[in-house]
């Protein structure tokens, strides 16, 4: 992304930057402008537009989002190089960081949140398995993660808890919270007596799994006999509690060099050079693949014993939680209704998991 913008539509005089990031950028022309309103005004029943605007390599791409705030009209304006645009994030999400920064706009808060709403719309991916590796890589999201794996909370609460008992000082929850809405992981929900609460609807681990398929590429019976004495011997003892608690994946897991070796591995069998330029000629990572058993080799060439995937599920765990803190008075009767109705309605499904 090139820039983001967020501008308000005076009526008199057309449009007004509020704030730009980065700010060095050149400022689009009214001209723009005026076609991004236009746009607004011809698709009424969208709260997003999209707009081309230049030829060759000076083509842009324009996201718009329209947002009424306070009586008044503001654009949140996404600028994309057309040639290395991807894909922006969802209406929904736009509206959730459009109207944070709306929020702030007249505080001194305004710099560091358009500098954070830019962050994260950049580091959105299509790529569903690279957005989960960050509910791990960033300490605030996996703390949040964590909360709300005890139950519902009230928004101010969460707010406490992160700055009290975990120290983070500077808290943009509604940023914080942006990937937690794009992976359909909480449900925001207005509740009585308690206003702004999150209920966590679907909870995120990761865990070994054995390949898909057994690789047919080995010929040599002996050879595929020691694979799968291997695979059976792994698995067979495998405490995926212990793993989890030790988090000694979790360094695999955020390594990219790794994550595509994997992704490469499911598909194919390479040859150990093969590998080593996957991981950028690190012989010490690929030895620790192979001690960890997540790789096997034989005769020159890898293949994938442990697959390490992501998986999503419902945590019909915090039921039990939802009772005890109900009795404790740490939540109201309403807090706990409305999350035990959400968390009952999955076990309705026979399959209440996805492997990703």
């Amino acid at each position: 992304m090139e820039s983001l913008l967020l501008i308000h539509w005076n009526r008199s005089t057309g449009p007004e930057i509020i704030i730009q990031y980065p700010p060095s950028k050149k400022f689009p022309t009214k001209d723009t402008f005026l076609k991004i309103w236009a746009q607004h005004e011809l698709n009424k029943e969208n709260s997003m537009i999209e707009l081309e605007v230049g030829n060759g390599t000076d083509l842009f791409k324009y996201i718009s989002v329209l947002h009424d705030y306070e009586n008044e009209i503001y654009f949140l304006v996404l600028i994309y190089n057309k040639e290395t645009y991807l894909e922006a994030p969802s209406p929904d999400i736009l509206v959730v960081i459009g109207n944070n920064l709306l929020e702030l706009m007249n505080t001194n808060k305004i710099t560091r949140a358009v500098s954070e709403a830019f962050t994260t719309i950049n580091n959105y991916s299509k790529h569903e398995s690279e957005n989960l590796i960050n509910f791990f890589q960033d300490k605030i999201k996996f703390t949040i993660l964590q909360i709300l794996e005890e139950g519902v909370i009230s928004k101010t609460e969460l707010i406490r808890i992160l700055r009290e008992e975990y120290g983070f000082s500077t808290i943009n929850i509604d940023l914080l919270l942006v990937p937690f809405i794009q992976e359909n992981l909480i449900q925001k929900k207005i509740i009585a007596g308690s206003n702004e609460c999150y209920l966590l609807i679907k909870d995120l681990t990761y865990a070994r799994i054995p390949p898909q398929n057994l690789p047919h590429e080995i010929e040599d019976e002996k050879m595929l006999k020691k694979y799968k004495s291997e695979l059976i011997h792994f698995f067979s003892r495998y405490d995926f509690n212990e793993e989890i608690k030790n988090k000694s994946l979790t360094g695999f897991l955020i390594d990219k060099d790794v994550y595509n070796l994997i992704k490469l591995l499911r598909n194919k069998v390479i040859s150990v050079n093969e590998c080593l330029n996957t991981l950028n000629n690190r012989e010490d990572l690929f030895s620790e693949l192979l001690d960890s058993k997540i790789l096997f080799e034989g005769k020159g060439f890898v293949y994938l014993l442990s697959d390490l995937r992501f998986i999503l599920f419902s945590p019909l765990f915090i039921i039990e939680k939802l009772r005890v803190r109900y009795a404790k008075n740490q939540i109201t009767l309403n807090q706990y209704y409305a999350h035990l109705k959400m968390l009952l309605r999955d076990l309705k499904e026979k399959l209440n998991y996805t492997i990703i």
